[in-house]
């Protein structure tokens, strides 16, 4: 169930502690394709025709948008302790991303503290997953910082569950944060429609959230035509733990996003050899007491292991080279090892740091970069939703002083019409001739 590679003795083995489940992605990405060319082609048609062979729901084209008293009746359905739950993490995460445009800024409360160093898009798409669970806390995550930004459309697509409905959790998520545009649609189908747009869905500009093998490679088929924020794929975890680690808090935190489903990853790297010892044997007790056993083993069979290490540099190098969407340092000291992390999408440092926290409460979203991508993309934030321009303005004198270098290497690389248009302004005073 955790196969153990001992780097110790094997460092050979390095690049087979730090693979991922291969094929996870590529077998998804024809089915994606041959999807979106045919909501492309086909719209709200094919939207419900799609709908009924994948998700086994009847929908008609004037069904796919939830209507708003849908959303306000399930926000009243999900009773007064979820109602509380969703709006206090509401309240930390747009707390967070209306301070998180600062740079070099830290922000604690309720003893959780989180830092940063460091013209809104138009419309947004936000893919809310369904299926083996429902996400409410991921329409708080998308949603609210697109809010911050300024973004002033956005729409939600959500599967379908079998009696046609969007999960009441979710729908009433969407009811807090003011979402008045919410599709009964899900997989890559409705990464096509917001991308391409249908008879009943305009399209967006920018398309975020995440989702199974076939979301994810959806978003890379129709990323010519729409941003994506980044292709979110199945969740992963990275636990670089010392001897003090509790081996049941371990064995716990691995199947927390474990119990996702397939594709992902749940890694132990450590040099405490008696921690790795008792890890497979809390794994093993909680997989059978969980009800979601069946996806815990699904991510298990491929994508978990327990990599053993000299110490904890080399665990760090091992973590690095993986660059998970989530890591955990568990250990005594996390200060010390966060002036080595350098691919992660996000960092729980301490033993009483689950994901969990950053999963629903922390402020941070927990739209992370997964396969890898944390090798050169961030978390989703604020920022995310802004795009930049340039304002150029040249003063007389200021054309007068490059111009001509302007000129030239515009003529170097023959555009004579680009060289022609600051020319002909020079010549006004200076007398120069048009090329």
């Amino acid at each position: 169930m955790l196969p153990v590679i001992d780097l110790r003795v094997e460092p050979d083995r390095f690049g087979e502690a730090t693979t991922r489940p291969a094929g996870s992605l590529d077998a998804a990405r024809d089915v994606a394709r041959r999807l979106v060319a045919e909501v492309r082609d086909g719209g709200d048609a094919a939207l419900c025709r799609l709908t009924r062979e994948l998700d086994g729901v009847e929908i008609r084209p004037k069904e796919l948008r939830v209507e708003r008293s849908e959303l306000e009746a399930a926000w009243r359905s999900v009773g007064h302790a979820v109602q509380r739950a969703l709006e206090r993490a509401a309240s930390r995460i747009r707390k967070w991303h209306h301070v998180s445009p600062a740079t070099d800024h830290t922000w604690s409360e309720d003893g959780i503290e989180v830092a940063e160093l460091t013209v809104p898009v138009g419309a947004v798409g936000v893919y809310v997953p369904g299926g083996r669970a429902q996400y409410p806390s991921t329409v708080l995550m998308t949603v609210i910082p697109a809010r911050a930004a300024g973004v002033e459309r956005i729409a939600m697509c959500v599967p379908p569950g079998p009696d046609g409905t969007i999960p009441q959790g979710t729908a009433a998520a969407a009811h807090l944060t003011g979402v008045e545009e919410v599709y009964r649609v899900g997989g890559a189908q409705a990464i096509a429609a917001l991308a391409y747009g249908t008879e009943s869905i305009d399209p967006v500009d920018m398309i975020v959230g995440p989702g199974n093998a076939y979301v994810a490679m959806a978003k890379v088929e129709v990323s010519s035509v729409v941003g994506v924020e980044s292709i979110a794929g199945p969740s992963e975890c990275v636990i670089v733990a010392d001897s003090g680690a509790p081996p049941q808090t371990v064995a716990c935190d691995l199947l927390a996003q474990a119990e996702h489903g397939p594709g992902g990853l749940a890694v132990l790297v450590t040099w405490a050899d008696d921690l790795a010892g008792q890890v497979p044997t809390e794994v093993r007790r909680l997989v059978e007491e969980s009800n979601r056993s069946t996806e815990i083993l699904s991510t298990l069979t491929e994508g978990a292991r327990i990599v053993l290490c000299d110490n904890a540099s080399a665990a760090m190098a091992v973590a690095n080279a993986i660059a998970p969407e989530h890591l955990q340092l568990m250990v005594a000291e996390p200060a010390g090892l966060l002036e080595l992390v350098r691919d992660a999408g996000a960092v729980f440092a301490g033993y009483d740091t689950p994901v969990t926290l950053g999963d629903y409460v922390a402020g941070p979203s927990h739209v992370l970069p997964t396969g890898g991508a944390a090798r050169f993309a961030s978390a989703l934030r604020t920022q995310d939703f802004r795009k930049s321009i340039h304002v150029v303005s040249a003063s007389r004198s200021g054309l007068e002083s490059i111009g001509p270098d302007a000129v030239a290497l515009a003529t170097a690389e023959g555009l004579e019409t680009h060289a022609r248009a600051v020319s002909v302004r020079l010549a006004g005073s200076t007398g120069c001739e048009a090329p």
